[in-house]
């Protein structure tokens, strides 16, 4: 019977220890403080080494993410500075490509960001907005040389220029769902919830972005936020003068300077929210912004060609506005 009793016991006693060690995947704190929570772990490491927003839009040698086409005098030199890494699908890039560039799909650009042995990399796409999604991941991820081509391929020829060419318009003009009021006061929210079962900010840093980058590009239409607002947290990334001077989504936040990690800005945006959609010009910025959130563990969104393809026409544009003079005349090879 003793025998009998303590099987029973071990039986009965395995499954609760194992389930015990399983409970602690669940924002696994710090083992000299339990109760720092994996987001906090993450967010100090991040702070203290440089990968706070305004060091990924603008790393420390004042180098931005995004790197126009050059002039044609200049075009030697540009393609002798960069590593070029083209992020289209096969048979776009064989049709017509930059010299020199390597065709690497998204998801293996970290494995294919060392072969660059520190010179800076410039990331290609169609449009820019999915190169500097991919470019914002790379400075996290400790490439802070990393660039992507503003426009993308768009403006560097016009035979590749179809995808900006056929995204403008002005679905905006006119609607009931934009508006020139001024910005609501920002509200304070939580900070997002992250699991891990790493108690190392460098290790829950490197799990998010792998994450994120096997998820690829995450950005939402323009008409499709501006028919709904409500079903969005919307965040505008324009100055304040534009905010009112372009006009806006109806309702949308206004969460720029002080959107970073210092300070605790990032709260101004809703880690609750189903979708967090951030809009600025071109699709550029708000790309990197939202690949920097996405990391941070925000279910976020880019709202794809920005301004351009609300409201393209709008006639408070200073920079930044697409037409295809936009577009050079720079080598394609096959």
């Amino acid at each position: 019977m003793k025998k009998l009793s303590l099987l029973l016991i071990g039986f009965l006693l395995v499954p609760a220890l194992f389930l015990t060690s399983c409970d602690k995947g669940d924002d696994l704190a710090d083992p000299t403080n339990p109760t720092t929570p994996a987001f906090t772990l993450m967010k100090d490491y991040m702070i203290a080494n440089n990968l706070d927003l305004p060091t990924i839009i603008v790393n420390l040698d004042g180098a931005k993410f995004v790197a126009g086409a050059p002039a044609e005098a200049d075009l030697q030199a540009f393609l002798d500075k960069y590593y070029i890494v083209d992020i289209r699908n096969s048979t776009d890039f064989a049709t017509s490509h930059i010299e020199g560039a390597h065709n690497v799909p998204m998801s293996d650009l970290l494995d294919e960001a060392p072969n660059a042995n520190g010179a800076p990399i410039l990331i290609v796409c169609y449009t820019g907005q999915t190169a500097c999604y991919s470019a914002a991941l790379l400075r996290i991820a400790g490439f802070s040389n990393a660039q992507a081509l503003k426009w993308g391929m768009s403006g560097w020829n016009p035979a590749t220029a179809g995808a900006w060419n056929g995204a403008i318009g002005d679905p905006a003009e006119g609607h009931a769902n934009w508006t020139f009021s001024s910005a609501p006061a920002n509200l304070v929210f939580s900070d997002p919830t992250l699991t891990s079962f790493s108690t190392d900010g460098a290790e829950i840093l490197a799990d998010r972005i792998d994450e994120v980058l096997a998820a690829g590009f995450k950005g939402v239409a323009g008409t499709t936020v501006l028919e709904s607002p409500s079903n969005y947290f919307v965040n505008n990334y324009f100055s304040d003068t534009d905010y009112t001077g372009f006009g806006h989504i109806s309702n949308a936040y206004r969460v720029k300077e002080e959107l970073m990690l210092a300070g605790d800005g990032y709260q101004g945006l809703d880690s609750d929210s189903d979708a967090v959609i951030t809009y600025c010009y071109t699709g550029q910025t708000s790309a990197v912004i939202t690949a920097w959130l996405n990391v941070l563990g925000y279910e976020a969104y880019s709202l794809k060609f920005g301004m351009n393809g609300l409201y393209n026409s709008n006639p408070a544009w200073v920079s930044n506005q697409w037409s295809e003079s936009v577009s050079k005349n720079l080598p394609l090879v096959n």
